[in-house]
């Protein structure tokens, strides 16, 4: 997964700059957005001077980290039905969404004020995700296995109460009970 930069990289630039991205992401969900810079770019395979051509500042990689990540769950949506059923997919889609706002809790302090600084990436986000979802209601719609009528917004809302929830009793199989409950509720009655 890449996100897309201001120019096309060179192939050993971009497995560079994808190699930071997954380390970024696995050392924030660890250690939080204070984590050792260095440590990413040596867990990367890179030098601390690639990272900083890259990713000027913390906040550019959190932030790339960020976008990076909201588009590899998006885009597995697609993976998934194609694989799965679109109850399945539906399924395991949404368990992804949970890891995806869990994984983000090592860089809730700092990522309010990014989303809030860089101009429509809030609403970018949930667009994509959105889309996501809509994605995946139609082909449950098509199918059969879930009702019409239910908005991807609300399935959206309803995910992100599920793991704050599940955030806040610090049990993550709650999510997945509670993701159960939110898949039983949109059955076709």
């Amino acid at each position: 997964m890449t996100i897309p930069t201001s120019r096309t990289l060179r192939a050993d630039a971009q497995i560079n700059h994808d190699r930071i991205l997954e380390a970024a992401a696995q050392a924030f969900a660890r250690h939080g957005a204070d984590t050792s810079l260095k440590a990413i770019a040596m867990n990367a395979g890179v030098g601390i001077g690639t990272l900083y051509r890259r990713f000027p500042t913390r906040d550019d990689l959190v932030e790339a980290t960020y976008r990076n990540e909201t588009a590899r769950l998006c885009e597995s949506a697609p993976a998934l039905l194609a694989e799965l059923s679109p109850h399945e997919a539906m399924r395991v889609w949404m368990e992804g969404f949970v890891d995806y706002i869990l994984n983000k809790n090592g860089v809730t302090d700092v990522l309010p004020a990014i989303l809030a600084s860089r101009d429509g990436l809030r609403a970018h986000s949930r667009d994509l995700l959105r889309d996501a979802i809509q994605a995946l209601l139609d082909a449950c719609i098509e199918d059969g296995a879930l009702r019409e009528g239910v908005p991807a917004n609300d399935v959206m809302m309803a995910l992100g109460g599920i793991t704050l929830i599940a955030k806040h009793e610090s049990e993550r199989e709650l999510a997945s009970r509670l993701i159960d409950l939110l898949l039983a509720g949109l059955v076709l009655t």
